[in-house]
């Protein structure tokens, strides 16, 4: 069978696509996952279902890819979360749903990318949501994604610590960080509905699941797009130890910022001599493909708390956070800092017995990183190196962010719940070139990868997708995922790609 349009990759953004796709009863779509599909949601493994569980990222987890990438030279390898499972790394992440700043937008915007100005993505944000809470132009009301916010009560004590230094300190309460101004302490919104994690495939799919022109398949491999000279035919899949074609001439790619680049070299669609490095034919030359790779650096400062106190372990801790702007500013609301769980997706640990965090975040790095490719066997994940604090101003800021950590520890909101501070000790603390080789030593990361198939106009020799996220040089191939972000938005991305998939979604349907 032919299909009208093939989705490959089930997430956040894929979800999207695929849903809205098929609400035009003329359309068959095929959506493609790589990992297991679960069509009842009360089958959902408690991975998946608890929005309180973190072990969907584990290292060992059979719902996520796993991947091995480089944070830099002295922190070294690390394993890499993405979802592998219906629903993408919507189905195993924490939750959050903070939309990306309208000043990220306009920044898009001045690049020479005009459709994606804020107001325009605004408009999308608002179909993709119900805002449980706040009601008013900035929030949407009748979308199929739920989003809420905790406040105060119940909270944890060193939650309630958190909140109440950062006003002891003189920042303001923010009751909308995902309003036109997003800075100071708030609650964080999040697409979590009675402690279920709603992520896109709850939300999107499993209400048009009945319809005859929407096929799902999971344990889908796509090992690449086939084209005939530069004109999309389908995709090349393996399931049940069997390789074989699928053919439609519109293709949608929503595989993710690692795997989509990824999908697209192995494809003949990127750097030349990468390509020709690994034996794959050069069937368009686009040298942005996996050129930047942005992401949020994430450093944490910890602390012992107190006899008695009790510690969330995991995406259940999560409150509120703290948008502040790095000096000199240059960037507003450039760093976040949260108390997070003891529990280190990022290293698979848990902290020692009584010790908690406080995670620090830049939140509009300058430096980038980089996607190549290892193999022309599918199989073979590609190379890539985030490449943290390369840059001597991200450096500088994330010091400035781990100092104010350490001095919010020390507010009186805290004097009945932390002993001290044990991480970095006061002697790194108070010597720059001391913090900075702490910093490059520990940092870890969000998993926020951007920019890997960034959008952009004629004129930008890097650009892998134009602003209606088309692949430049191909007839019928798209891209819609947190890959086509020219730069990571301040904020976690899972918003941004639901958004993403929204706007693409209208465009393909008009193609």
């Amino acid at each position: 069978m032919k299909y009208d349009v093939i989705v490959v990759g089930g997430g956040s953004a894929g979800s999207v696509v695929a849903a809205r796709l098929a609400e035009d009863a003329g359309r068959s779509v095929l959506l493609l996952e790589a990992g297991p599909d679960y069509p009842d949601p009360e089958t959902l493994p408690e991975a998946v279902r608890d929005g309180g569980s973190s072990a969907g990222e584990a290292e060992d987890s059979p719902i996520s890819w796993s991947l091995r990438g480089t944070i830099n030279p002295e922190r070294g390898e690390i394993n890499v979360a993405q979802g592998k499972v219906i629903g993408g790394s919507g189905s195993i992440n924490g939750q959050i749903y903070l939309r990306g700043l309208p000043e990220d937008f306009e920044n898009w915007a001045s690049w020479g990318n005009d459709e994606w100005t804020y107001p325009k993505v605004l408009s999308y944000f608002r179909k993709a949501e119900t805002d449980l809470d706040i009601r008013d132009d900035f929030h949407g009301t009748d979308g199929p994604l739920p989003i809420v916010r905790r406040e105060k009560e119940p909270w944890p004590e060193i939650q309630k610590s958190f909140h109440d230094a950062c006003l002891e300190m003189g920042y303001k309460y923010n009751p909308d960080m995902n309003g036109p101004d997003p800075s100071g302490i708030g609650a964080i919104p999040m697409n979590n509905r009675d402690g279920v994690r709603m992520s896109t495939n709850l939300t999107h799919l499993t209400p048009m699941r009945h319809r005859l022109n929407l096929t799902i398949r999971g344990n889908v491999f796509v090992r690449r797009v086939l084209l005939e000279g530069s004109i999309t035919v389908g995709v090349e899949v393996e399931s049940g130890g069997e390789i074989f074609r699928i053919e439609s001439d519109l293709v949608v790619l929503s595989a993710g910022a690692l795997k989509s680049p990824h999908i697209l070299m192995l494809s003949g669609i990127g750097p030349r001599d990468q390509l020709e490095e690994f034996g794959v034919k050069v069937l368009h030359d686009l040298p942005g493909v996996g050129a930047q790779l942005w992401n949020h650096p994430q450093s944490s400062v910890t602390f012992k708390v107190k006899d008695g106190v009790e510690l969330a372990s995991n995406a259940g801790s999560l409150r509120f956070a703290l948008r502040v702007t790095a000096e000199p500013p240059s960037q507003s609301n450039d760093i976040m800092l949260q108390t997070l769980g003891i529990f280190n997706v990022v290293t698979g640990e848990t902290l020692p017995s009584g010790t908690a965090r406080i995670s620090c975040a830049l939140e509009l790095p300058d430096g980038a990183g980089w996607l190549r490719l290892a193999s022309s066997d599918p199989t073979v994940q590609p190379a890539f190196d985030y490449r943290y604090f390369h840059d001597g101003n991200d450096i500088r800021r994330m010091r400035e962010a781990v100092r104010l950590a350490a001095k919010i520890l020390e507010s009186n909101a805290y004097k009945d719940t932390v002993e001290g501070r044990t991480t970095p000790t006061d002697e790194v603390l108070a010597n720059n070139d001391a913090l900075d080789q702490w910093l490059r030593e520990t940092v870890g990361t969000s998993r926020h990868v951007s920019g890997t198939c960034k959008i952009g106009p004629d004129s930008d020799p890097m650009a892998v997708v134009d602003q209606h996220c088309r692949v430049r040089g191909i007839t019928g191939l798209w891209v819609a995922d947190s890959s086509v972000i020219p730069q990571v938005t301040r904020a976690n991305t899972n918003a941004t790609a639901i958004m993403i998939g929204e706007r693409v979604a209208d465009w393909v349907a008009g193609a």
